[in-house]
């Protein structure tokens, strides 16, 4: 499997999430999960979209990319398929899941996306939606092992 990387807008200044999350980080074996927070411009939607244009573009000098762009309008899947559909994904293609900044996305990014993924039909604010991220690709990794968390 390939290294998985999440693109944030904005930086988590919640210790009590950033904590949650670096468990997690502690469980995650494979693949392994980046995260790049890239600055947020205070709804300018185009500054915010070469931000991460920018690192999209360092992150594809090694591989080519599968962009998965976060948004409540993509694809829902329930733990068990989400597990299946990241390790078939992920065993062929370098994945970045994007999540944007508090506006939503920038069109050059809507428009290179290859799938959106949607968490819920409910809006979430943003460090809470990486934290789900981040818990459903630690969730869909022990599915694959057949670890008992997910019951």
């Amino acid at each position: 499997m390939k290294d998985l990387h999440l693109i944030v807008v904005g930086k988590l200044n919640d210790n009590h999430i950033a904590e949650l999350e670096r468990d997690y980080f502690k469980r995650l074996t494979s693949p392994k999960l980046f995260i790049h927070e890239v600055r947020a411009h205070s709804e300018n939607l185009e500054k915010e979209a070469k931000e991460v244009e920018s690192k999209l573009a360092e992150l594809e000098k090694s591989d080519k990319l599968f962009i998965v762009l976060l948004t409540e309008m993509g694809v829902q899947f329930d733990s068990i398929k989400f597990s299946s559909w990241l390790s078939d994904l992920s065993s062929r293609h370098k994945l970045v899941f994007i999540i944007g900044g508090a506006s939503g996305h920038g069109k050059s990014i809507i428009e290179r996306a290859h799938f959106k993924l949607s968490l819920s039909e409910l809006t979430y604010p943003h460090k809470l939606a990486r934290l789900l991220l981040v818990e459903q690709i630690y969730r869909a990794q022990t599915i694959k092992a057949n670890h008992p968390y997910n019951k």
